[in-house]
């Protein structure tokens, strides 16, 4: 099994500003403010709106040139939402999309075409987004034909230039996406992407779809073609582990928005929101060591709240093991508690009380379980692993510790 490379950032520390606070640093590629994104739910003949999913509910984050933000969370937190509104795949409600300096919330199709070639999108299906009615040199090449681009030496040659730089044969060329391997499939994907030398590309769950064994290595030609073409990264992601590597800083959200924001190495040494703290817990450490020894890990009971009806307050208080009446009643802002590193909690970990007055509730303190368990119990107790916490606990009664 291929081995994952270490990403070594050029600017760990610095990269820590969320919104531009580093003044030193280059103006950032893409800034995101109050981003809001609600889906209609309507009744009836009429199509009366009853109602709305809020999938973002006011994101604020910026990207700077050349660096990699990941972004984990639970399923149906919108990481996905999230990122077709910055390439603008969908419309925004509400908030600002600016890239390069230019606001591209608004747009018009034809607008939008030009930046089209500095902004692209991997998505998370390698076997649903490539037309099985087309051969590879054809859905390679839609990118030259839609923006009129006319490569040095013909489309074909630049064509199979790509196709080998992802690690694919240029004999592929004529090939249909039916007779490659998941992994074959989305390095075509990742070819479509670059075919018009991108400044920021939006990976969504690039590697999620695939095997295992062959998940490292879509993540190194990821991290490979970084340094080769000078690419900027938004990368969302649900396994710790992978985002980890590739990140240099990174967002965890929770019901439409960011929770925390952080450096790689502060976030993942020193958590500060407690659900950060929960979906780190659950990462398993294949220690042989620790085998037999107590764990600490945190078992979050209950259900993931509905995005079309959110709690009050903080929205993470119905599951937390530190709310108090003020994370009912009170929304949490996203704060700098540290150098670099952002929380939006009322009672952080590894920082200081932001309400030390407030008592922590008797009725929150039982909505979540301590869990000491050993290797030996049964698979029924265990806690979620890295992947099911992050990605679907609200659903599996078992990952979630529900009974």
């Amino acid at each position: 099994m291929t081995e994952l490379k270490k990403k070594i950032p050029e600017q760990e520390s610095g990269a820590g500003s969320a919104s531009g606070s580093d003044s030193s640093g280059p103006e950032p590629i893409l800034k995101v403010s109050g981003l809001v994104k609600h889906f209609p739910i309507t009744k009836g003949v009429l199509k009366r709106k009853v109602g709305a999913v809020q999938a973002v509910d006011g994101l604020s984050f910026d990207v700077r040139p050349g660096e990699t933000l990941g972004v984990v969370g639970e399923s149906g937190c919108g990481k996905s939402t999230m990122g077709r509104l910055i390439t603008r795949l969908l419309e925004p409600t509400g908030g600002k999309v600016e890239f390069e300096g230019r606001d591209i919330t608004h747009l018009s199709a034809g607008a939008l075409r030009p930046m089209r070639r500095d902004i692209q999108m991997i998505f998370q299906d390698p076997y649903g987004s490539l037309n099985p009615r087309h051969t590879i040199g054809g859905i390679v090449s839609t990118p030259f034909k839609l923006q009129g681009i006319e490569p040095e030496g013909g489309v074909k040659k630049e064509v199979q230039r790509l196709l080998e730089l992802v690690g694919l044969s240029p004999e592929h060329y004529n090939r249909y996406p039916h007779e490659f391997s998941g992994g074959q499939r989305q390095r075509i994907g990742i070819a479509r992407a670059l075919a018009l030398n991108p400044k920021l590309v939006v990976a969504d769950e690039p590697v999620s779809a695939l095997d295992v064994s062959i998940q490292a290595q879509v993540v190194n030609l990821l991290d490979d073609l970084q340094d080769e073409l000078g690419l900027t990264y938004v990368i969302i992601a649900h396994d710790l582990s992978v985002i980890r590597h590739v990140s240099d800083r990174i967002a965890v959200m929770y019901l439409g928005k960011i929770v925390e924001l952080a450096d790689r190495t502060s976030l993942y040494e020193s958590p500060m929101h407690p659900y950060t703290k929960a979906l780190l817990s659950a990462v398993p450490v294949p220690d042989p060591s620790r085998r037999g020894g107590k764990s600490d890990r945190i078992l979050l009971k209950g259900d993931v709240p509905s995005p079309i009806s959110p709690p009050s307050g903080c929205r993470f208080h119905t599951r937390c093991w530190k709310a108090t009446e003020v994370c009912k009643t009170t929304e949490p802002p996203l704060i700098q508690l540290a150098p670099g590193h952002q929380a939006a909690c009322h009672h952080p970990e590894n920082a200081p009380d932001q309400r030390p007055k407030d008592t922590v509730s008797v009725a929150a303190r039982e909505t979540v379980e301590l869990a000491a368990q050993t290797p030996d119990e049964a698979p029924g107790d265990a806690p979620a692993t890295g992947d099911a916490a992050a990605e679907a606990p609200a659903e599996d009664a078992k990952s979630t510790g529900k009974e």
